[in-house]
């Protein structure tokens, strides 16, 4: 019983970790290189651009950013389209 518990606890922590790194790793680059293509673009009210990426039937969203100082366009956050 006790190997039962621990295994459940060990999967649920690696499930947990697996998630959370793929939410902080998700960018418009880390999409491209998963297979996604630009789908379109556009700016936004809020400033920056949106960046649709698209992978068979699924749709991303991705909110980018720069400066006059930056080195690069920024991926603040990319969210599934439903």
């Amino acid at each position: 019983m006790i190997r039962s518990v621990a295994l459940a606890a060990g999967i649920l922590l690696a499930s947990l970790v697996a998630a959370s790194a793929q939410n902080q790793k998700t960018s418009v680059q880390s999409l491209l290189n998963d297979g996604y293509t630009i789908a379109g673009v556009t700016t936004s009210q809020k400033g920056g651009g949106l960046v649709y990426l698209q992978k068979g039937n699924t749709l991303m969203l991705c909110y980018v950013t720069e400066t006059p100082n930056s080195t690069a366009v920024d991926t603040q956050y990319c969210k599934p389209v439903k």
